[in-house]
């Protein structure tokens, strides 16, 4: 076999990887996040001109005013309408889906991380202190930091969190050199540096 070929196939055997024994039947990974923002444009904008991801496709409308199948399909009020739907793609790590709402039953959580049910999106950058210098140019509201990790577990981190316009919360995370639980693990992390790891 020639080279290149032999390359492709160990390459298609790394990305592919294997399917987990246990658990959910076939599951490979984290495909995507989905999110609620409260102007479409505003979060197109933001996840691509200030933080550099990509647009890969948007559709909808989806609603159904004479039935149930908004409630069946997502859970939401049988009247709610989902205006659009956009797939954003930031750098090697899993997709962001962002949804845009309205319905009867609507609610503006503008959860704190220490609510239950809470999230945040954290986004690997090479340089924390140069990410929040670039947020801050843009008028991005940041919180204390960078904060160095240096014990524990998760040594060798370095965070920042930050908001988006909408206050949705985000994360800006480093560890250039790995964390030190990764000395003895039997599982690692997945690592947005070694994407096919």
């Amino acid at each position: 076999m020639k080279l290149a070929t032999l390359l492709t196939a160990a390459m298609l055997a790394v990305l592919s990887g294997p399917v987990m024994a246990e658990g959910l039947p076939g599951l490979r990974g984290h495909d995507h996040t989905g999110v609620t923002v409260p102007d479409m444009k505003q979060a197109v904008d933001f996840f691509t001109g200030v933080l550099g991801c990509e647009k890969a496709m948007s559709f909808g409308p989806f609603a159904d005013d004479k039935g149930t199948f908004m409630t069946d399909l997502v859970g939401v009020d049988a009247k709610a309408v989902i205006h659009e739907i956009t797939q954003i793609r930031c750098g090697f790590g899993s997709n962001i889906e962002l949804f845009q709402y309205t319905a009867a039953d609507q609610r503006d959580l503008k959860a704190k991380n220490s609510d239950i049910g809470a999230f945040h999106i954290a986004l690997y950058v090479d340089d924390v202190a140069a990410a929040k210098a670039y947020l801050v140019s843009k008028g991005v509201a940041t919180r204390m930091g960078p904060v160095p990790i240096s014990e524990g577990p998760a040594a060798g981190q370095t965070i920042l969190y930050f908001q988006a316009p909408w206050g949705m919360q985000f994360e800006a995370i480093s560890y250039p050199k790995g964390m030190a639980y990764e000395k003895d693990a039997k599982t690692v992390l997945w690592d947005p540096k070694n994407p096919a790891k």
